[in-house]
């Protein structure tokens, strides 16, 4: 993790003193950069997308550490295997579905079955009063323990599908299974989480 957060901190200072160009470059661009060992297209896409990519494993492994090694290894498979990315998918996509695998695996070992939503901490708008504040994190404990008691499944789709806005297909893509074995999870997941939240006196809407 010292090596990719040494890049960050690079990235950081030359946006300071460069142009924005890179900035501006897509994802895709920045890939094939990579394959041509470009560093400087890996420290963007990095820090374009390494915070994303921690909270997706995050709430997989339910071990920060954990998820750091993970994320790490996420994007020296990138640096590795860049040559290999067809553009078949968006690049986030891609880097999702490596997380996904990795992180899979890794609660494997570790013998964790549960996601982790308790690390998911709702930021209050400063500019919100006091009360407002208080209503907006009770709404936001009462989804995170509603989304607990979804299955490991269904907790996925929806953390894809609402959190990284994900379209179902590519959640078929991150996840591997068909298209339709998605929206069938997705469907499922929509109905209980309703069932849920309207238990709970929140509604869906």
């Amino acid at each position: 993790m010292l090596a990719i957060a040494a890049l960050s901190n690079q990235t950081i200072v030359s946006g300071i003193t460069e142009s924005g160009q890179v900035q501006q470059t897509s994802d895709e661009a920045l890939v094939s950069a990579i394959a041509r060992s470009d560093q400087r297209a890996m420290r963007t896409l990095y820090v374009r997308h390494n915070v994303r990519v921690y909270r997706f494993v995050l709430r997989l492994v339910r071990d920060t550490a954990l998820a750091e090694d993970i994320v790490s290894d996420v994007f020296l498979d990138v640096w590795r295997q860049a040559g290999a990315f067809k553009a078949k998918s968006r690049v986030l996509t891609w880097l999702l579905g490596i997380a996904r695998n990795k992180a899979v695996s890794a609660s494997r070992r570790r013998r964790h079955a549960q996601l982790n939503d308790r690390t998911v901490v709702g930021i209050a708008d400063p500019a919100e009063n006091r009360e407002a504040m208080l209503e907006h994190r009770a709404r936001s404990a009462t989804i995170r323990q509603c989304l607990s008691q979804l299955s490991a499944l269904h907790r996925e789709v929806i953390d894809l599908v609402y959190y990284h806005e994900k379209s179902v297909e590519e959640v078929a893509e991150i996840v591997g299974v068909p298209a339709n074995t998605a929206k069938t999870r997705m469907f499922h997941a929509r109905k209980r989480m309703e069932t849920l939240l309207e238990t709970s006196g929140l509604r869906c809407h």
